[in-house]
């Protein structure tokens, strides 16, 4: 063996030789839950919330000075890089774990058939009966009909932003866009009471906070579709332009179904923000304990409302018909989302 070759495998040794092994960081992490423990039993420190992210620093903090001591500065660089990112990702998600966790927990208790199919007619605060099929009428008519005035016209604007609109009165409309996505929805429910209910005389429906919801969906809709239409390749534009196609076929035909994945979530995201609106609701639909089916005459329930003003109570059984409200909202949310996401796929592979 001559010397430079030996001199490689000697430096490839001792590469190989400076690794940390998944034991060593696996103890390393177990140690550092053990002195967050510790520092919590001996310290005024308390909480589940703050034992998890003091857990998690110190394990970070702990596994990047062990990687610096063995592998090198680059590797617990890299480390420490890599272990922020998941630590971040963590504990964005862990709220959100939580909340549903804790929705599930209470709201699965009370959530029957008997609490699906029943109104709050006749029941009173301190009775365990009642249920919610009258809110869920309502939330599912008055989202309908607020998607069904926003995608569309949302579809539209974005198309028109994106293909057509580069002159001035686009550049107004994306700032009108900006501006409408940062209104509070309680200014969208006043506009349409002042407008609608008070200033026309319409009275209390759920067709005005469906216009209410619209307000609110429309931005989101505009904003995500147009994000998507840009995303499609110009080479798409440009061949079919080479074939003869018009513009606006081509818009219809190629780069509206090429974005419908995408286009897609964004809808379903803007329908899931508007599904869970209290203000709007609270200050243009008012409330009903019957069921209602017509939104254009008459308050009307809904969801959000049925929570809020159950979480509110002083009943027991009020809080805990609001909790089962509560879950059957995000189980109505995720439904669609999935049955979107299934129909959009379904579609995608019958084109193939």
């Amino acid at each position: 063996m001559t010397a430079d070759a030996a001199a490689v495998s000697l430096r490839s040794r001792s590469l190989t030789s400076r690794t940390l092994s998944r034991t060593t960081l696996g103890g390393a992490m177990i140690a550092a839950v053990g002195f967050a423990i510790l520092l919590f039993a001996v310290t005024p420190l308390q909480g589940v919330a703050d034992f998890l992210v003091a857990a998690a620093v110190l394990v970070v903090a702990t596994v990047t000075v062990l990687t610096a001591a063995v592998e090198g500065r680059r590797r617990a660089v890299d480390r420490l890089a890599t272990s922020a990112t998941l630590l971040a990702l963590v504990l964005t998600l862990l709220p959100l774990g939580f909340t549903l966790g804790y929705t599930a927990y209470r709201g699965a208790k009370r959530l029957t058939g008997d609490f699906l199919t029943h109104s709050m007619a006749g029941v009173g605060p301190f009775s365990p009966h009642g249920g919610i099929y009258h809110a869920i009428i309502g939330t599912l008519e008055q989202v309908l009909i607020a998607s069904l005035i926003a995608v569309p016209l949302g579809l539209l604007v974005a198309i028109y932003v994106t293909e057509y609109g580069r002159n001035a009165f686009g550049t107004a409309i994306r700032f009108l866009i900006d501006v409408m996505t940062g209104i509070p929805s309680i200014v969208a429910g006043l506009f349409v009471l002042a407008f609608w209910v008070l200033a026309l005389h319409k009275g209390f429906s759920g067709f005005a906070g469906s216009l209410a919801l619209a307000i609110l969906e429309l931005p989101i809709v505009v904003r995500s579709a147009e994000e998507m239409l840009r995303l499609v390749p110009a080479s798409l534009r440009e061949a079919s332009y080479a074939l003869g196609v018009s513009k606006w076929k081509t818009i219809v035909r190629i780069v509206v179904p090429t974005a419908t994945t995408g286009i897609t979530t964004g809808v379903m995201l803007a329908v899931a923000r508007v599904t869970g609106e209290t203000a709007p609701v609270l200050l243009v639909v008012g409330n009903n304990f019957y069921i209602n089916t017509n939104p254009m005459k008459g308050p009307q329930a809904s969801l959000p409302l049925y929570v809020f003003q159950g979480a509110g109570s002083s009943s027991n059984f009020d809080v805990d018909r609001a909790w089962a409200a509560a879950l059957t909202l995000i189980l109505i949310v995720v439904v669609l989302y999935v049955a979107a996401r299934l129909l959009t796929r379904r579609n995608s592979l019958a084109r193939r």
